[in-house]
């Protein structure tokens, strides 16, 4: 086996994801790289945010890189500080020579990316009459349905696919029990979603006041929570990077990646 380069990898994640389709606001693609001469990449971890935990992990699988989604470096840095949090993940992984890669909303709009595969989620098989991108930057997706669909259905394929036990549910007071559209925004889909027209909108997290227009608007809101509308996808990312490299590159989900939220 040949283990591929940094570069090499980060190629096939521009393939999978274009950084230039990414919101101007956002910080996509090597955020950290501690060696000067890049080694190879024998091994990946895929996560939805870096953790403390999830570099210990990481460490203990001697990854060479870790794919996160969300950016760990957001906002300019003055000082890095052991802080238990992303500071502290970022060094450990830099003092382990771990570099840090992030796609972020370049995935959300990229074709057959975050924001198909949610698709995919809510239809449960079925064949849309029609599907376009929504929001600025595409980063959403709208459908309509070739027939009805119940919209306790939608909720039961919501659970199952997205792996959890609760949502949380906005409804207008005379809703129909059926649905003919849907509009879907991975994690925080308020700018997203905001003003589509569509009978549901289905998202991670959407502020009070933003679910409260969308009701008097004549639309039902449906909450999965901010990262489980996002960590499904690492499989199906996990799969396109294997395939890329015919089993040179071993890639594994973090199973110390978890939404930070639990039902109670």
């Amino acid at each position: 086996m040949a283990a591929p380069s940094l570069a090499e990898v980060v190629d096939i994640l521009h393939e999978i994801a274009p950084l230039e389709l990414a919101a101007e606001w956002d910080n996509v693609g090597v955020l950290l790289q501690p060696n000067a001469r890049p080694r190879k990449v024998a091994r990946a971890l895929l996560t939805i945010d870096l953790t403390v935990a999830v570099v210990a992990e990481a460490m203990a699988a001697r990854a060479d890189l870790v794919v996160s989604y969300h950016p760990p470096i957001f906002q300019p840095l003055k000082r890095l500080h052991a802080d238990g949090g992303a500071q502290e993940a970022l060094l450990r992984a830099a003092a382990a020579g771990i570099a840090v890669y992030s796609p972020h909303t370049a995935l959300d709009a990229a074709p057959s990316g975050l924001a198909d595969w949610l698709v995919g989620c809510v239809l449960g098989g079925d064949t849309p009459k029609e599907l376009r991108p929504c929001g600025d930057g595409e980063f959403g997706r709208v459908v309509t349905l070739a027939r009805p669909l119940a919209f306790r259905t939608l909720l039961q394929r919501c659970k199952r696919k997205l792996s959890v036990r609760s949502l949380q549910v906005a409804r207008p007071a005379r809703a129909a029990a059926s649905v003919r559209s849907i509009a879907v925004a991975a994690g925080a889909g308020g700018s997203i979603l905001r003003g589509v027209a569509a009978d549901v909108l289905v998202t991670g997290e959407l502020s009070h006041h933003d679910a409260l227009a969308a009701v008097a608007a004549g639309r039902s809101v449906v909450l999965a929570g901010h990262s489980n509308t996002e960590r499904g996808f690492l499989k199906v990312l996990q799969k396109r990077l294997r395939s890329s490299f015919d089993g040179d590159l071993d890639v594994r989900v973090a199973k110390a990646d978890r939404d930070p939220f639990v039902v109670v």
